[in-house]
């Protein structure tokens, strides 16, 4: 643990030393601000689940998987305790930029990747340029889809698979003007990445050339919030293929389309927002979905796709200041594809034909502490995929989730 903690203590005060320097050179136009918390986690699942993160971040439960005798080895409970989203972070103020008042960003934690954890990973990195109703925004943070309206929960998912959940490197420009703001957004892909026919990977963006393209419009007046965006993601899912011992050069590539509507009300005691989504391959934002192939090319192996389309809703209610009882309803269905599927397909849950999710939570809040318990039911259905990759439901598999978290934050 020194290892790692070592060179991330040298980076903070090297960082702390820089800033410091820096500001007494610009006679105090740079100001900055450390921030951060401790988060422990402990939780309890009565079943085995498509999860990340060693079950911190749950997603839905998994089908049976039946041994000799029929017994059901997903049938197993298992829990346990992390303290890998504590982080530490800085927001730096500088000196102006013209007209344009400049700050940044910096947020670490140590939830790691792969299975690599407790180790140091960027959260958020980024520029932001700001002129009043004029917004530029250059480097890593919460995806556009993510947005504004988002769960409040103890679950680190937030919501996810129903809500997106994504942090990526973009270029953002907002715009604001008599209570509308306009959102636009190029996306590209590092830490949340799309799954093809070599798993999950950076590669089917990296040779697209195309970013992930937003457009969203709200709409602000008083503790009320509505609007509505739109995503495009474009994916090479691969660049070569090899049909009976020779090597062909592939021009492959899945565009895809979704769409998402979402409202707020919002007061010092009540919270109130629902956000409905179709959803086709986002993958990327830790959802259910991808895509299949509809058409191959017998004589080079090149194939045409077709994306599964998956709908969510959901609804979350907190009300409180010190006392804050909370709620949250999700609900998940998979349309399946357009075009009837005759090869492989690619994704995540694909087996999953309707997911239905209730979080009920408790927290006590003071200054700097947090504490709070959440019991989640979640029950997934399953059952026979038609040629469209549609799932009849014949049987449901339930898990209980149970969390308790502890916050310390500065």
């Amino acid at each position: 643990m020194n290892k790692i903690l070592l060179p991330f203590a040298w980076m903070v005060v090297a960082l702390w030393m820089g800033a410091s320097v820096y500001a007494r050179d610009l006679k105090d136009e740079v100001s900055f601000r450390f921030y951060g918390q401790v988060r422990g986690d402990l939780f309890y699942n009565s079943r085995a689940n498509g999860e990340i993160v060693d079950g911190l971040f749950h997603l839905y439960p998994l089908d049976r998987k039946e041994d000799a005798e029929g017994n059901d080895l997903n049938a197993r409970a298992n829990g346990s305790f992390y303290l890998l989203y504590s982080r530490l972070g800085v927001d730096v103020t500088g000196p102006d930029l013209g007209k344009a008042r400049t700050s940044l960003k910096l947020e670490a934690d140590f939830r790691g990747s792969s299975t690599h954890w407790a180790t140091v990973r960027m959260r958020h990195a980024y520029l932001h340029l700001d002129w009043g109703k004029s917004k530029w925004l250059i480097g890593q943070t919460w995806h556009p889809l993510f947005g504004e309206v988002y769960p409040q929960m103890l679950n680190l998912s937030t919501g996810a698979p129903f809500q997106a959940f994504n942090r990526s490197p973009q270029i953002r420009f907002r715009h604001h003007r008599s209570g509308w703001q306009l959102t636009a957004a190029a996306v590209w892909q590092l830490q949340y990445l799309s799954t093809g026919p070599n798993g999950k990977s950076e590669e089917y963006i990296k040779s697209s050339c195309v970013p992930e393209l937003f457009a969203g419009l709200d709409y602000k007046q008083g503790a009320w919030q509505w609007g509505a965006g739109a995503e495009m993601l474009s994916l090479v899912p691969r660049q070569e293929a090899v049909v009976e011992g020779r090597s062909y050069k592939l021009n492959e590539r899945i565009t895809t389309l979704s769409a998402e509507a979402h409202l707020k009300y919002q007061t010092s005691s009540w919270l109130v927002q629902a956000k409905t989504m179709l959803g086709t391959n986002l993958t990327q934002g830790c959802g259910l979905g991808g895509y299949g192939v509809r058409q191959e090319d017998p004589r080079t192996g090149e194939r045409a796709y077709t994306p599964y389309r998956v709908v969510t809703s959901w609804l979350n209610v907190v009300y409180g200041k010190r006392w804050k009882p909370g709620f949250f309803a999700g609900y998940l269905r998979n349309l399946g594809t357009s075009d009837p599927l005759v090869g492989d397909s690619y994704g995540v849950g694909l087996e999953v034909g309707q997911l239905l999710s209730i979080n009920t939570n408790i927290t006590y809040n003071l200054p700097h502490w947090r504490i709070g318990m959440e019991y989640a039911p979640s029950i997934a259905w399953y059952g026979d995929s038609n040629h469209k990759g549609r799932v009849t439901p014949n049987h449901s598999i339930a898990n209980h989730r149970v969390l308790g978290v502890l916050i310390y934050s500065f």
